[in-house]
């Protein structure tokens, strides 16, 4: 009489396999979604930093008194090592004491496409000399 061998509980080959594909298609899933956390915070840097420089140029019209005739201005700067194209549009309000200017930030590699846009008004005060 043949004596049979004895059970082993454990996992077959194709459970194992089945496994590894459930943890491969989840690892693949987290992968991308880091990526794609590590695209959009670059992305928000650029704004960060494209809104510092518009504020600048509004601040600096401010400190210096500036008031223009309507037309552009175009110029580029640099925030924490990024260099940043700007363009200005001066233009004119219902209160001819009043200007409007408007500050657009762009990559140079993209200048179709403004990372900020900012609205601000240039009033002269009695303080500029």
């Amino acid at each position: 009489m043949i004596k049979s061998l004895p059970r082993l509980n454990g996992f077959t080959l194709l459970e194992t396999l089945v496994a590894m594909a459930i943890l491969a298609i989840s690892l693949a899933a987290v992968m991308r979604a880091t990526g794609g956390g590590i695209n959009h915070a670059e992305a928000m840097r650029l704004r960060v930093l494209a809104d510092w420089v518009a504020e600048n140029r509004l601040a600096q019209h401010a400190a210096a008194c500036d008031f223009f005739s309507p037309g552009f201005q175009n110029g580029e700067e640099s925030q924490a090592g990024v260099r940043l194209l700007w363009k200005e549009e001066i233009g004119v309000t219902p209160n001819p004491s009043f200007r409007r200017i408007e500050v657009s930030v762009y990559k140079p590699e993209e200048p179709e496409y403004a990372l900020r846009r900012l609205v601000g008004f240039l009033i002269p005060t009695n303080n500029c000399s």
